[in-house]
């Protein structure tokens, strides 16, 4: 199988600007799906109880793109947020610009050029990385085969997340997902069908 790869953020970038006694305080964040992204505009939104408005912008691998001018004239701050992360290609990102006003009107013109200016500094900040798609999954075993387990993971590039000690053993475990099948087709060899896995979901990593 193919390994799949996508344009990610290479990590939280952030960036500032001030533009006649308003501020605009960006930050560009990894969002994994829509339900990610509302929490970290309200995480942002909580952290800046003083502001005026929190532009933002998001492009999802699921095809989720939204924006949003919180209240500015219209197309002078999401849009220009979102036009960074389109022309980028990156995917799973977002990025949101908090803006204190100083008194001062800035136009249109003014408006889109902050946002977009204090959005590319932590556009840029963030950086970029080329992300592969992992298949998050458990594996219920056995004590006898928990040591076999472990000895297999390597060749396939599989990463414990966490392991749970009762009975049995559950192992929670992340393999790239072009790696996954034939990881799976192991299993099924070493143990005649008595291991399987069970898939919990799909990231980029």
């Amino acid at each position: 199988m193919e390994e799949v790869t996508f344009l990610g953020l290479g990590k939280d970038g952030y960036g500032k600007l001030e533009e006649k006694k308003s501020r605009f305080l960006a930050v560009a964040h990894t969002v994994s799906d829509e339900k990610e992204a509302a929490a970290f505009l309200e995480g942002i939104r909580k952290a800046n109880p003083g502001s005026r408005h929190n532009v933002w912008a998001y492009v999802l691998r699921s095809g989720a793109v939204r924006c949003s001018d919180d209240g500015e004239p219209q197309g002078t701050g999401g849009v220009p947020l979102l036009e960074i992360l389109k022309k980028s290609g990156v995917t799973d990102a977002m990025l949101v610009v908090t803006r204190y006003f100083g008194g001062i009107l800035l136009g249109t013109g003014g408006l889109s050029r902050a946002y977009s200016g204090a959005a590319r500094l932590a556009f840029d900040d963030a950086g970029l990385k080329t992300l592969a798609e992992q298949t998050d999954f458990t594996l219920p075993c056995r004590y006898d085969d928990y040591q076999k387990i472990l000895a297999i993971l390597p060749k396939y590039g599989v990463t414990v997340l966490s392991t749970d000690f009762g009975d049995g053993v559950l192992l929670t475990l992340t393999a790239p997902s072009s790696a996954y099948p034939a990881f799976c087709g192991r299993l099924t060899e070493m143990s005649a069908g008595r291991l399987s896995p069970t898939v919990t979901g799909k990231r980029l990593g």
